[in-house]
């Protein structure tokens, strides 16, 4: 069952593959060429190495998926093997869909942020995009091996740490808080960009500054674009989900002290997952759902 996405792609997927792989400096599919390449590119392919799958997005039915997915849409991810695929890369292919479905999104328009203001909650730019529920898949060759798949990641001959990719994007540096959405509350007022350190008030080049790590920044006066690092959503949970990442493995205080500060006061320690505990829940199938 889908919410509302954008349409699904390998990309994606591979992004959503490479956080769950990577440790913090890991490159990126840009790093890799040929045998030279990492983890997520070994499965995914890269510039001379071919994919070791077919990816097809089907409707409820089988048949090719041809019109954009709307909320409540079923559709089916078809990964075909082309090349023999590892009992790990299996496992690693499962739990990125499982972290995308419980404690993510996929697509391009999850930058978007939600609302509280009545009049303007059904604009395009205040949708949740991204959202999905799994509903079913296949059945893994073996139950989840944490310790494997660890070894399966590190082993030597893949391309490791020490090149240029953005070192955020591990699930090392993940966090996540289920049943909570950061939103703008009225035009003076917006929790979300509280927490991104952007100025609340929406005639006042709202979109404009703070935090230059949560916030992003796009391209200009010779400086790259930069992702945003915060993600918001009305749903799937009961009162929403509210996901980013931390650089480094640093700072999970200094973004619960904000979210308390900023958002919400009665916001208890334990309800900000981290990186180390969704890993865990994802191997232990503990998911938000399932807990």
């Amino acid at each position: 069952m889908v919410l509302a996405c954008s349409a699904p792609s390998a990309g994606g997927s591979r992004s959503w593959c490479a956080v769950s792989a990577a440790r913090p400096g890991d490159p990126t599919q840009a790093d890799c060429k040929g045998r030279d390449h990492c983890v997520v590119c070994e499965l995914f392919g890269c510039t001379g190495w071919a994919r070791k799958f077919r990816f097809d997005v089907l409707d409820e039915n089988g048949s090719p998926q041809r019109d954009q997915i709307q909320g409540e849409n079923r559709f089916q991810l078809r990964f075909t093997p082309l090349r023999p695929v590892q009992e790990e890369e299996w496992l690693l292919l499962d739990r990125t869909l499982q972290l995308i479905a419980d404690y993510g999104a996929l697509g391009g328009k999850t930058v978007f942020k939600p609302t509280e203001e009545g009049d303007r909650s059904g604009k395009l730019h205040h949708r949740d995009f991204g959202l999905v529920s799994l509903e079913s898949r296949p059945s893994l060759p073996k139950p989840p091996d944490l310790q494997a798949m660890q070894a399966y990641v590190r082993q030597a001959r893949w391309r490791g740490p020490g090149h240029n990719g953005p070192a955020w994007a591990s699930l090392r540096n993940m966090w996540v808080v289920p049943g909570r959405c950061l939103a703008r509350q009225n035009p003076r007022k917006s929790t979300f960009n509280a927490v991104l350190g952007r100025n609340e008030d929406k005639n006042a080049n709202p979109g404009e500054g703070g935090d230059p790590f949560r916030a992003g920044r796009k391209a200009k006066n010779g400086h790259e674009p930069e992702s945003k690092k915060v993600f918001s959503f009305k749903n799937p949970e009961p009162g929403g989900r509210t996901f980013g990442f931390v650089p480094d493995g640093q700072g999970f205080e200094e973004i619960l002290a904000d979210l308390q500060g900023k958002a919400w006061p009665d916001l208890g320690e334990d309800e900000l997952l981290r990186g180390d505990q969704i890993l865990d829940q994802l191997l232990n199938n503990k998911t938000t759902e399932g807990k």
